[in-house]
């Protein structure tokens, strides 16, 4: 689900330039309060905790069934088309009932991946990440799988916070828990209006991405009520 597209110093002129305000402007409606310096425990989204329902009713991260959103955008020149949508499918992921969500993108007119993305909601509200199977597909015909993971491949795996409850600016949270495949992390850097192709949005949530693993920096913006509107160079086109 995560993407790292940009270098850190790119990001953040593509985030203010994108959303064209302020990093730190409280929004109207759906305000994620004040400045905090939190690093999130992962405690809420431990499967042995219960209470959790598959997919999501967080306001910034709403995941109803059959909701489906459009993106476009270039990388490097190149067209890229994402289409995500909220499957009528579950999936049982370490002991967990997960609401699958698919991602498809395609590439100057051909298709590059399929993701199926594992979500569910913690009782306070958190959205935990479980795990997706991916299909890379190459101009030779190949299909590899690079990046999948489950929160039960293994004992050192566990789901991840992709929303929390409240998010507030400064946040700081683990997006995957798969040592040395996925390890994406996540901080809330701003909220303020954002205005793309599908419209004006009063209230946003902008998360900075980075990866660890290889050092790759995104960014990802959230509107209340409707959820992720950008996705590094892409921007939400209809939903």
């Amino acid at each position: 689900m995560p993407r790292q597209t940009l270098t850190a110093a790119a990001l953040v002129t593509s985030v203010l330039l994108a959303t064209g305000c302020d990093q730190t402007t409280s929004p109207a409606g759906g305000d994620p309060a004040l400045v905090s310096a939190r690093t999130l425990d992962l405690e809420a989204c431990d499967p042995t905790a219960g209470g959790f329902t598959p997919g999501s009713t967080n306001p910034w991260f709403p995941l109803p069934v059959d909701q489906v959103w459009a993106y476009e955008g270039e990388e490097e020149g190149v067209p890229v088309e994402l289409t995500i949508t909220v499957l009528d499918e579950t999936e049982l992921v370490a002991g967990v009932t997960t609401r699958v969500v698919h991602e498809h993108e395609v590439e100057d007119g051909e298709v590059i991946e399929d993701s199926w993305n594992y979500f569910a909601q913690a009782s306070d509200g958190t959205v935990c990440y479980f795990g997706e199977a991916v299909n890379i597909y190459h101009e030779d015909g190949s299909v590899t799988h690079e990046g999948a993971w489950r929160a039960d491949d293994s004992p050192d795996f566990g789901p991840g916070i992709f929303m929390p409850a409240d998010p507030r600016v400064g946040d700081r949270f683990q997006m995957e828990v798969a040592p040395g495949i996925a390890e994406d992390e996540g901080r809330v850097v701003g909220t303020g209006p954002a205005t793309v192709e599908a419209g004006h949005f009063p209230a946003t949530i902008r998360l900075r991405e980075s990866n660890p693993l290889d050092g790759d920096k995104g960014h990802k913006v959230f509107a209340h009520g409707v959820g992720m509107i950008i996705d590094g160079p892409l921007e939400l086109t209809d939903y």
